[in-house]
């Protein structure tokens, strides 16, 4: 103890940082039932039970359980299969294809896919994601096991008619020609959109979902909201990424899927509509965006 400091003071400061780690409280309950289009149950800290039920309890009766590399795919094939909430997707992420390439070269990478495939088979498996691109922390040395792991999920999500889940970041452009590129797939969804006004239009007149995370609920977030504004409310979905991403204010705080209505409003406020008008737009394109 600092000799400044006091037993209460020493005392309120410990509260407040347990605070700042607590789960944020449970938000009013929806009218209408929503998904979650991409959590990461695995990596939160209540059990699969606990996650579901607290969802549930809030009218998020539906989670799409994301796969980051082959160990975390087989859990979300497995996790899906064992809860009827659950759905799974199943991909490479796109910072795990360079780190495979850098071990073992083509031939590691092509393994990995190999097992993605095996998985996308399964009934339970209704996306191939996430893929995409992710330049914020890849060299130049990296990109070329991005794009070429990314053009196999492409190919891949086409030949099992299964949903396209697309990482994208700070590789806007890219992403966007390679899909052109390769043709998309029917159903096209951007995760954790993060791309301008502009962009929301392009992927508007393609046809692509576009799924709004906490991070819209943030502060500096106005070019992400000058987005949504501008996306029709028939391509929109609404995730958490938990445990990341959580919306304000509690941002820095466990996220999960019982959040999604925190998102949700934030979104019906943006958009200048009813939040139950919201979420039966939502519910509906998540339904058609996964196939379920």
């Amino acid at each position: 103890m600092s000799p400044s400091a006091t037993p209460n003071t020493t005392a309120n400061s410990a509260a407040k940082a347990r605070a700042a780690q607590a789960p944020p409280p449970p938000p009013e309950p929806l009218t209408h039932p929503v998904a979650d289009s991409h959590t990461h149950l695995d990596m939160q800290e209540p059990s699969v039970a606990e996650a579901l039920a607290a969802a549930a309890a809030v009218g998020v009766t539906t989670v799409i359980q994301v796969g980051c590399d082959l160990e975390r795919s087989r859990w979300a094939a497995e996790t899906a299969a064992a809860w009827e909430p659950v759905w799974a997707a199943v991909a490479l992420h796109p910072n795990e294809a360079p780190r495979l390439a850098a071990e073992g070269g083509d031939a590691l990478l092509d393994e990995a896919l190999a097992g993605i495939e095996e998985l996308a088979a399964l009934p339970q498996v209704l996306a191939i994601g996430e893929s995409g691109l992710d330049y914020f922390r890849t060299g130049e040395d990296g990109v070329a096991a991005q794009q070429r792991s990314f053009r196999a999920h492409i190919e891949l999500a086409k030949r099992t008619n299964k949903a396209l889940v697309i990482h994208d970041r700070d590789a806007h452009a890219d992403v966007l020609r390679i899909l052109q590129e390769e043709g998309a797939p029917e159903r096209t969804v951007f995760h954790c959109y993060s791309g301008d006004a502009e962009m929301a239009r392009v992927c508007a007149d393609r046809g692509y979902f576009m799924s709004f995370a906490g991070n819209v609920t943030f502060k500096n977030a106005q070019p992400l909201r000058d987005a949504l504004a501008a996306a029709p409310p028939e391509l929109l979905l609404v995730e958490t990424d938990a445990p990341f991403l959580t919306p304000a204010p509690y941002r820095g705080r466990p996220n999960a899927p019982y959040l999604v209505p925190v998102t949700l409003r934030a979104m019906a406020r943006t958009k200048d509509m009813p939040e139950e008008t919201l979420a039966r737009h939502v519910a509906a394109n998540t339904a058609r965006a996964f196939g379920y």
